[in-house]
């Protein structure tokens, strides 16, 4: 299996949070914690556009993409190596968000780098729960539990 993070190996993913073919989008990279597999990682660097109303704390909404697109793809990561294979491998696996539940705990300062944690809590037939942490300066500043259920190919076509 390759070290690349989940997101660069999703082909055609063009979602704004984490998609690796979106230009003008975040660019979130996970992968799995080389020191306890189990936890999928990622960190991300905020720039002064993502700013809440006062302009040192970190929007709610870009938390909420963040923990939401980690959780989808720690979900399509998990199934692709619970089935022996490499993401983005055919066939491809896709999973879309059915539920996401947050908890803002404190701020978060804009300038720090965040920190992305996630951990497969839950599995069945078509979905995943995903629980993600979003840590800054060594503190939760919000934890999201994320439902993701698995999609058809059709889903990704348009119209």
């Amino acid at each position: 299996m390759t070290d690349a993070p989940f997101q660069d190996l999703m082909h055609d993913n063009f979602c704004w949070g984490c998609g690796a073919d979106n230009p003008d989008g975040l660019q979130l990279k996970s992968e799995w914690r080389a020191d306890d597999p189990a936890v999928a990682v990622a960190s991300f660097t905020a720039s002064p556009a993502h700013a809440a109303g006062p302009r040192h704390v970190l929007n709610g909404g870009i938390i909420g993409v963040l923990l939401d697109c980690h959780g989808i793809c720690t979900a399509v990561a998990d199934a692709y190596r619970r089935d022996g294979r490499e993401v983005g491998s055919a066939p491809e696996l896709w999973y879309a968000t059915s539920s996401l539940h947050i908890e803002y705990l404190r701020p978060t300062p804009i300038n720090a780098v965040v920190e992305l944690e996630g951990r497969v809590v839950a599995v069945d037939d078509r979905t995943t729960t995903v629980e993600c942490v979003l840590i800054a300066e060594g503190k939760p500043r919000a934890r999201a539990t994320v439902g993701a259920v698995r999609v058809p190919d059709s889903w990704r076509d348009a119209g």
